[in-house]
């Protein structure tokens, strides 16, 4: 799922998307789209992810995130959660 939003992408930011995606257990893409993105996000949205293939193996599930971060411009015509409305 691709989660944009225009400016910083922090930590709280982080927080709204992380749980959103923990109430979709089918969803295995986890895209940020951002002008900027600060280190406490991307290492709360890295331990996620790690957090999931943990769970995943100790349940015996074949089940991960891919975590990608994309900064810089962020596009009008790319259909995604605006994570303002989150």
């Amino acid at each position: 799922m691709l989660f944009k939003k225009r400016g910083v992408f922090t930590g709280e930011d982080a927080e709204k998307v992380i749980e959103w995606m923990s109430g979709q257990p089918g969803e295995r893409e986890l895209i940020i789209m951002a002008e900027e993105v600060t280190d406490e996000a991307k290492r709360r949205l890295w331990d996620y992810a790690r957090a999931v293939q943990l769970m995943a193996d100790m349940t015996g599930e074949d089940r991960g995130v891919r975590v990608e971060i994309l900064e810089g411009f962020v596009s009008d015509r790319v259909r995604g959660i605006d994570v303002e409305e989150l």
